[in-house]
């Protein structure tokens, strides 16, 4: 009984050191310790008379990851190893698949492949409930455990166990290992001034590598933009805030964000010091946009300052906070959610285009690229219905008014 006595208390020492400088007006401390002292008498009793032994680390990792997965999808423990992985993720270059995942639902689910890896050519699509991986059930699994056994040494494999919407039984994918090195902008002359810009990811260089993209299409004539945020699973808030003010005037604000804790409530205005706030422009979205993605879409579609086409959006509106512990481990923890400029939440609900542009079903079937990438865009439905869009409006610009423009770049 000592021994469990000594974890129980130190039990409620981490608790009171995680809790303490953040608890709430409403936070019923009583309440809490009554609580505790349950927890530390069932720890006992497991501790003592389980049928197996059990060290009591593994006890105290199994009770904190129960109460984080109790929360939300997202708020997870990090073990050791975990911590250091994550540490690697908004990096640009890793070992894996190229697969953005959550639990929907409790499932583990594909928020969207990341084009050009592993897991994109192989045929995963947004929406996979992922039920297996190497054969091991994914029940219960937290999202943490989910990304350690699909990353690896690039060049081994792994199986997936997929269920898609539509299909009589589920399906395995057996993918290779790869480095996987992101190249978050992509981008192409449409002909006509209209210039194609893909983000992949939010990550460090993202903001960087778009403003130069932009910088030599206007310098090659670019009189509107297509930015397609298509299949974008999101990645650093921000890079989402830096790629919004390339778009909308200096001040205007991008996003703010609403927790329990004072330091959670954020607001994020623009700073440009070059922009592009009156470029005719559409942004596409589809299913497999989520988070950041949601950020951008949501704050132009607000400001007015592009219309949004393709599907309704992912719906990824929480603020998962990065924890360090005293052991080497980490908590990532929802603080808080985030609201477009008018106050409207994505979480659990995305963003839902202007124009809605559904593809057919099995247009995603063969997802090999073709040689020539400006045929693969001729042959995007949602792409030329975008264009179509773009010319309309270059249109009713060019029956306006003529107003100053001061330097912005306008249809002509």
């Amino acid at each position: 009984m000592k021994k469990a006595f000594v974890i129980g208390a130190l039990l409620v020492v981490l608790t009171l050191s995680l809790g303490g400088s953040v608890a709430s007006k409403g936070t019923d401390n009583g309440a809490t310790y009554e609580q505790l002292r349950l927890f530390t008498e069932v720890l006992s009793i497991v501790q003592n008379q389980y049928v197996d032994e059990v060290p009591p680390k593994d006890l105290i990792y199994s009770a904190i990851k129960g109460t984080l997965r109790g929360l939300d999808p997202h708020s997870s423990f990090l073990d050791p190893e975990s911590y250091r992985e994550m540490q690697v993720e908004t990096s640009g270059s890793f070992g894996g698949l190229g697969i953005e995942i959550t639990l929907k639902d409790d499932i583990l689910t594909v928020v969207s492949p990341i084009e050009g890896t592993p897991a994109y050519r192989a045929g995963l699509q947004t929406g996979d409930r992922i039920i297996k991986i190497d054969g091991l059930s994914t029940k219960d699994m937290q999202l943490p455990d989910a990304v350690k056994r699909m990353r690896g040494k690039p060049g081994t494999k792994v199986t997936i166990t997929v269920v898609r919407e539509g299909w009589t039984e589920s399906k395995d994918f057996d993918i290779t290992r790869e480095q996987i090195r992101v190249q978050s902008v992509r981008s192409a002359d449409l002909g006509g001034g209209i210039a194609y810009v893909k983000l992949r990811q939010f990550q460090e260089q993202t903001p960087g590598d778009l403003s130069g993209t932009l910088e030599k299409a206007a310098k090659s004539g670019m009189k509107a933009l297509l930015l397609d945020l298509r299949n974008n699973p999101g990645g650093l808030l921000t890079a989402a805030v830096e790629v919004t003010e390339e778009f909308i005037d200096d001040g205007k604000l991008v996003v703010y964000t609403e927790g329990r804790v004072r330091n959670q409530n954020m607001r994020f205005t623009a700073h440009a010091k070059k922009s592009y706030p009156t470029l005719p422009m559409v942004v596409l979205v589809n299913q497999g946009s989520a988070s950041a993605s949601e950020i951008v879409a949501g704050a132009l579609q607000d400001w007015k300052r592009a219309i949004v086409l393709g599907t309704q959006t992912f719906g990824k509106g929480s603020v998962q906070t990065i924890i360090p512990l005293s052991d080497g481990s980490g908590l990532r923890l929802t603080t808080a959610k985030y609201f477009t400029p008018n106050g409207r939440s994505i979480h659990g609900k995305g963003i839902t285009p202007d124009i809605v542009v559904e593809l057919p079903k099995d247009a995603q079937k063969d997802r090999q690229p073709s040689l020539d990438p400006m045929e693969d865009l001729k042959k995007d439905l949602q792409v030329q219905r975008a264009i179509d869009v773009i010319k309309t409006m270059r249109i009713i610009e060019q029956q306006r008014p003529p107003q100053n423009l001061q330097g912005q770049v306008r249809p002509q």
